[in-house]
């Protein structure tokens, strides 16, 4: 996401002729654009985007049952020996 936020800032700059930007050539500007295509087949032919979001939803789900348990009085079960 990082890169895909430099690319547009680039080419912002170098479609309004911003000082440092308008002397670089075309493939320096566009090239944030190819890296973030890169990474996102390279994160989701490993696997590391479904990772992340199974990680996302096992945490959400875990907060909201403590949630849940501490609005029952129950509080946070110890865990077992």
């Amino acid at each position: 996401m990082y890169l895909l936020g430099i690319g547009i800032v680039l080419l912002a700059l170098k479609y309004f002729d911003i000082a440092p930007v308008t002397a670089m050539p075309w493939w320096q500007v566009l090239l944030p654009f190819g890296l973030a295509v890169l990474w996102w087949h390279f994160a989701d032919s490993t696997g590391y985007t479904k990772r992340k979001a199974m990680e996302k939803e096992q945490k959400r789900t875990t907060d909201r049952k403590n949630k849940q348990r501490d609005a029952l009085g129950l509080g946070l079960k110890p865990p077992p020996k």
